[in-house]
């Protein structure tokens, strides 16, 4: 859990200012404006300093205590969100909310939980190599009933040339995929390899 701390100082402090301010708000619906709750609401003080220790240690009873029960389902939902966005972070990636529970993630990622969970690699492997052999099939099929072209066809030509670049860029992707050097976090990309490429003349 220490580790989701070690991300850029900005985003770090905005997700937890964010959720000490959920936080300081259920407070004050308990807590009259004193002098003590001045002291509640400092960046120095002791909910901050509650907030700071349950993202770094993942356990949230120590800012539950500083709320009502009532509000407990309020500040596991700040948590929550705070912990994904600092997540998020150390990925370079985009936060845009927490996302529904059972939403369809296509058939690689519950593949890679499972080989996780039983520590096999059997399913996962069939699943990916039968995927890259219909990619490769499909593209190279595709390139190869447009490869006799008649050069005075330039129409015709250009649908080689991006069958090609289309099939040639899946290739690399591929083999780039397979040999980058391991890393902690994937960082997302608006584009994937093999989606299709426009050539303009």
């Amino acid at each position: 859990m220490g580790d989701v701390m070690r991300v850029r100082p900005v985003a770090k402090y905005a997700a937890l200012l964010s959720l000490a301010l959920v936080m300081i708000f259920a407070i004050m619906s308990v807590i009259d404006a004193t002098p003590a709750l001045a002291h509640c609401d400092g960046l120095d003080g002791p909910v901050v300093n509650a907030a700071r220790i349950a993202l770094q240690t993942g356990d949230l009873n120590r800012v539950l205590i500083w709320v009502r029960p009532e509000d407990i389902g309020e500040i596991r939902r700040a948590f929550n969100e705070t912990l994904v966005r600092i997540h998020r972070a150390g990925e370079g990636a985009a936060y845009t909310g927490l996302k529904p529970a059972g939403r369809d993630l296509g058939p690689a990622i519950p593949a890679a939980d499972k080989a996780v969970e039983t520590g096999s690699l059997d399913e996962l492997t069939r699943l990916l190599t039968d995927a890259v052999k219909e990619g490769l099939h499909t593209r190279f099929h595709d390139l190869t009933t447009k490869k006799s072209f008649r050069m005075d066809d330039v129409a015709a030509g250009r649908e080689f040339i991006e069958s090609y670049v289309t099939f040639i860029h899946y290739v690399e992707g591929l083999y780039e995929a397979t040999t980058r050097p391991l890393a902690g976090h994937h960082h997302e990309s608006p584009a994937a390899h093999g989606s299709g490429h426009r050539l303009h003349a």
